[in-house]
């Protein structure tokens, strides 16, 4: 995971996965991954718990690069970044 602030990243894209139990926000993640260009930044907002330990698991997988989790008043903010 790199050092990058989360909370002045510059994203390309915003998924609003908040009403989306698990697996909802990791499919959208999917789904929008491929609406950046490589090197940009996909942002995901989800409010279930276990989305910031499935997105990480899933951009190693897949080789994308997980920037982190920025918390917000009832839900998550997930940050990858586009590697291929």
């Amino acid at each position: 995971m790199s050092t990058v602030d989360l909370a002045t990243i510059q994203v390309a894209k915003v998924v609003d996965a908040r009403a989306m139990a698990c697996p909802g926000p990791l499919l959208e993640a999917k789904k929008s991954i491929g609406g950046v260009k490589v090197d940009e930044v996909l942002e995901i907002w989800s409010g279930d718990a276990s989305t910031k330990d499935d997105m990480p698991r899933w951009c190693k997988k897949v080789g994308h690069e997980f920037l982190g989790v920025l918390p917000t008043s009832g839900y998550e903010r997930l940050f990858i970044r586009r590697k291929k």
